[in-house]
């Protein structure tokens, strides 16, 4: 089921911003919030700061965060269609006999952003990983300052080369994992699809929602990171149940399967996610 937007029906943002509800959680919003042409408050989402401080606004006011500290040069995630991630994982994993649910999100940057609305939500618990040492001491004072320490435990992936070796211990069992990987295939191409999207805007902005380097890309682009991801998988298929990612790139979905098929998964699954203009999709596999 879905809503008109195209938001999982669990959303809270299904029916588009409260603002004065949000500029009460997050003051700061205050200046960046106008009326346009048509009567409707909204804020110039072309503004990184301004962006910021909405997806600030929208934890504090919706999801119990009371702080949410970054780097501006750290992606700042879009908290309806993350939220939306959680919901359509919470629908997959509906039927698990698991008394405690726990989650392993790769490359949670230095947002956090999936453990903190998994932990608000469902009350789940999560390991998260990242490569980069700046991000991972990022999320863990937000993790720190959100009193959510007993709920979210921190890794570093070691080598940017693997994604779930060197990360998984013996001990792991997960629910789920889940993952939205990097897009571009080198800095180059990141730097070429701002230059694109300034244009198309029509002003100088930068990138709406930041990002360094390991957050944006990994050799071989998107297609590359989720084979690599698969392939690792298949090398520890008894560690979780279910191994989810986004996927941006529709074309990238057919291939996935197929290799799938040859390592032997008892399982995929293709879940469409939507808002706004903008689609893309989860896909999931399990070998147990």
């Amino acid at each position: 089921m879905k809503t008109k937007e195209g938001l999982h029906p669990k959303n809270k943002h299904k029916d588009g911003y409260d603002f004065e509800k949000m500029v009460q959680s997050n003051l700061k919003l205050k200046e960046f919030v106008f009326t346009n042409e048509y009567g409707t408050e909204t804020i110039d989402f072309s503004n990184p700061k301004g962006v910021k401080e909405l997806n600030k606004a929208l934890l504090f006011s919706e999801y119990k965060i009371t702080t949410w500290n970054f780097s501006d040069e750290n992606l700042c995630p879009p908290i309806p269609g993350r939220v939306d991630y959680i919901h359509h994982l919470a629908d997959l994993i509906g039927g698990s006999s698991e008394e405690k649910i726990t989650i392993l999100d790769i490359g949670t940057g230095a947002s956090c952003v999936y453990p903190l609305l998994g932990v608000s939500e469902y009350d789940w618990n999560f390991v998260a990983t990242d490569i980069d040492l700046d991000s991972l001491d990022s999320a863990q004072d937000i993790i720190d300052d959100n009193g959510f320490s007993a709920k979210i435990e921190l890794r570093q992936q070691v080598d940017e080369r693997n994604v779930l070796k060197g990360i998984l211990e013996d001990q792991d069992l997960f629910t789920a994992t889940m993952c939205n990987p990097p897009f571009y295939k080198s800095a180059e191409e990141a730097q070429g699809a701002n230059r694109r999207k300034t244009r198309n805007l029509g002003n100088n902005a930068v990138r709406n929602f930041a990002g360094n380097n390991n957050e944006l890309w990994y050799v071989g682009g998107e297609k590359a990171f989720l084979h690599t991801y698969l392939y690792e998988s298949s090398q520890f298929p008894k560690s979780s149940t279910w191994f989810t990612s986004l996927v941006s790139k529709k074309e990238n979905i057919e291939s996935l399967q197929k290799s799938s098929e040859k390592l032997k998964a008892k399982e995929f699954k293709v879940i469409p996610m939507s808002q706004g203009n903008k689609v893309t999709r989860i896909v999931a596999w399990r070998f147990n």
